[in-house]
């Protein structure tokens, strides 16, 4: 049989209803009204037993998935982190680390603490005109920037998560920063305070902040005071006698500085003198071991010089006895040179001599031939001037002589030298051949 939810959820709210009062035992309002008569109970159509035994079921694991999802029973803890597990039953605790752990939803509840250092500021205190300034010993109201870095216990996990709701600054450093910083800094001067004294203030709160963190399970890094807030006035006349301090300081420090310098300066001068005198006696020193090392050394080189001088007029000597028969080498060959040339030129003149002898006799007796030959045959004149001119004349056109004698001598002009011309012609051909 089917039917829609809206059904079943009446039955089950039926089912666990209470009864209604009866109509004579129900009070009256103050108006004397009779109260209104109860609605009838809805009619609903019955379900099997095992149909309702499978709807609750499904309800339960239904109301299961929800819890599981909106309280999972796995949580994971960060590196730098640490968990306190409480079982609601026994009041029991465990301290976890980072990792996966098993929360059983109703059972067990989780507290997760940071490990690492964390910086806590005190807004309050910040400004002079603020809601809760310090004061310094004249009553003068300062704003002071107070910063400490802390971390939480990993022994005192226990102590933190039962004095802790949410914030570990607000809640349990800044009153106990409250309680060390009003009381230090009213010890001491604005000026003190502002310029001379900071590190003395910061590290006794140090020691007065320390073991109060460490009662509440927590561990104190340190403590860092930054700006001062002075009132307006005072600010200004504090900058004014802090300038002028400051003046006076760079004074001092310059007058010291100029002292450091003269001083410096004297001292490098007596360095100087000192490195002088040190250069001058090692000098000295090394000029005396030179000149013993001189000394020793001349008597190993004096020796060896006197054989370097020997042995120079040794190669002397040899040279110049070299140059002397390389000289009279040189004269020798020169004089059987000019022995051999002489005799050669004496050869060469008689030789000489004996041919122009032998040719003058051959000229004097072929002449002497011609000129017996000339005077018995006339015309052989004719015949070698012919000969003579037969390379550059080639017709030659003449008279004959009316004595019937020599044709060229009408050429020459005389005719009684034709004889002596061809006599001529036959010397200057004797002396040709």
């Amino acid at each position: 049989m089917s039917f829609s939810l809206k059904q079943l959820t009446a039955r089950l709210r039926q089912a666990f209803a209470r009864p209604a009062p009866d109509a004579s035992t129900a009070p009256l309002f103050d108006d004397g009204a009779p109260p209104a008569q109860p609605r009838p109970p809805l009619s609903l159509p019955r379900l099997p037993r095992h149909t309702a035994s499978v709807v609750v079921g499904v309800l339960l694991l239904v109301a299961g998935g929800y819890t599981l999802v909106r309280h999972p029973p796995a949580l994971t803890i960060n590196p730098g982190q640490a968990a306190l597990r409480t079982n609601q039953l026994t009041g029991h605790q465990q301290e976890l680390g980072a990792g996966n752990v098993w929360v059983v939803p109703g059972l067990h509840r989780l507290r997760v603490l940071s490990l690492r250092d964390q910086n806590w500021k005190s807004a309050e205190m910040a400004r002079h005109d603020g809601p809760a300034p310090v004061q310094s010993v004249e009553g003068l109201s300062l704003g002071v920037d107070v910063t400490v870095r802390f971390a939480v216990n990993p022994a005192q996990l226990a102590l933190v998560a039962s004095r802790l709701q949410v914030d570990p600054g607000a809640e349990l450093v800044d009153p106990a920063l409250q309680g060390v910083v009003y009381k230090t800094f009213a010890r001491y001067t604005a000026r003190e305070i502002f310029s001379t004294r900071r590190t003395e203030i910061q590290q006794a709160m140090e020691a007065e902040l320390k073991p109060k963190l460490a009662a509440e399970g927590l561990i104190l890094r340190n403590v860092q005071v930054g700006k001062i807030d002075l009132p307006p006035q005072y600010s200004e006349r504090m900058e004014t006698l802090l300038a002028e301090e400051m003046a006076s300081e760079k004074m001092r420090y310059t007058l010291e500085l100029k002292e450091k310098r003269v001083k410096e300066s004297e001292l490098e001068a007596r360095a100087e003198m000192v490195q002088r005198e040190l250069q001058a006696e090692a000098a000295g020193k090394v000029q005396v071991i030179a000149a013993k090392a001189q000394e020793e050394a001349m008597k190993h080189v004096l020796p060896f010089k006197q054989r370097q001088v020997e042995q120079r007029k040794l190669e002397a000597e040899a040279d110049k006895q070299s140059r002397i028969r390389t000289a009279e080498g040189n004269a020798e060959a020169r004089r059987i040179e000019a022995d051999g040339e002489a005799l050669a030129r004496q050869r060469l003149a008689q030789a000489e001599a004996f041919r122009l002898e032998a040719v003058g006799k051959a000229n004097a007796e072929q002449m002497a031939r011609e000129g017996s030959l000339l005077s018995r045959h006339p015309l052989l004149i004719q015949k070698v001037m012919a000969d003579k001119l037969s390379d550059k004349v080639q017709v030659i056109i003449a008279a004959p002589g009316a004595d019937g004698g020599f044709i060229g001598s009408g050429l020459l002009g005389r005719p009684g030298k034709a004889v002596a011309l061809a006599s001529g012609a036959a010397a200057d051909e004797g002396e040709e051949e």
